[in-house]
This record gives C-alpha cells, structure tokens and sequence, in this order.
C-alpha cells in the first residue's frame, strides 16, 4: 500500500451527513467508521454505463467491477471538486458532474476491513474513452444498465458491494432524471 493511502483523512459524519470529525482512511475502514464518500456514473450518449474493473493491489475489493469512480473528498474540499479530482486521477476524465441522490451502507469486506459511507451519487455524460490509471483500475467496458442489473443479480460477487447496493436506485433516478430534464 502507498504511503499516502496510509496518511489520508476521511470525513467523519453523522446519519445526517454533518462533520463530526475526520480519521486516517485505512483506520476509519478497519473500525467501520461512518464516512463520507462519494460514486460517479458516466454515461455514454447510448445510455451506457462505464464500468471500471479495480485495480487488484486496491486495498479491498481489488479485481472487482464497480461505477466509474469512487472515493472520499478530503477535509475542507467540496464533494464536487473532490468527484472532479478523483475522475481526472483514476479515469482520465473530465465532464460536468450533478448529485442525483445519497445513501448510507454499511459492508463487511475482505482483509478485515469495513465500509460505512455516506455515499454521493453522482452523474455524468461522456463518449470519450478512459485513460485508466494502473494504481486504480486495471481494466473498463461500457455497459447497457439493464445487462448490468442483470449480471449483478446473477454474478454478484463480481461487483463491489456498493454497486450491488444503489445500481437499481441509480437506475430508478436515473429515469426521472431523464423525466425531468425532458420537460425542460
């Protein structure tokens, strides 16, 4: 594991999202600490998702298929440039992002360790292809959103938990999001 993964500070918060504090990154997911964090879907102009394949030295859920992005702003920076900086870090992109919804769960993982986020979901639209960083992710695909609901119900154990958990209620969103801006 990289020093700086080491020395990284998440957000403490409360079941409403208001600070409370802030933890190294590796100790608040070995004590399951509740975190803020956030998850970027990019979606193609065929309504496909991209889905990136982590990185197997990740200090968990390495190998696994999950959203474009995930990560944890840092204290004193906005969810928004935090989700700006960690798309342009792990995918090589840049696009205009907007939250559709948050969620908290809470996740036994491999290697003893805990995920318990106050999740941001955000989106975004993009044909470009990723310029994956190897530290990240090792591998991506676009997929059609039904096809992945449908992996993920039969193949769950190849997708983080986190996907596994809000893929529907993306979905869901995502079809009054498309409502809603069609009114416009």
């Amino acid at each position: 594991m990289k020093s700086n993964q080491l020395e990284e500070q998440v957000i403490l918060v409360d079941t409403s999202d208001r600070q409370i504090g802030t933890a190294e990154k590796l100790q608040a997911h070995q004590l399951g600490q509740l975190h803020r964090a956030f998850s970027i879907f990019i979606l193609n102009s065929q309504e496909q998702l991209l889905l990136q394949k982590r990185a197997k030295c990740k200090y968990h859920s390495g190998g696994l298929w999950t959203n474009t992005c995930c990560s944890h702003p840092r204290p004193a920076e906005t969810l928004l440039n935090a989700a700006h900086r960690r798309l342009q870090e792990e995918m090589g992109l840049t696009c205009k992002l907007q939250e559709l919804f948050s969620f908290i769960y809470f996740a036994k993982l491999d290697c003893g360790l805990t995920e318990h986020e106050f999740d941001h979901v955000f989106v975004g639209f993009s044909d470009r292809p990723p310029i994956l960083n190897p530290e990240e992710a090792e591998d991506w695909q676009w997929v059609d959103l039904k096809k992945l609901q449908n992996d993920i119900a039969n193949n769950p154990e190849a997708y983080t938990y986190w996907l596994r958990d809000c893929c529907d209620r993306f979905i869901e969103q995502m079809a009054n999001f498309s409502t809603l801006n069609s009114e416009d």
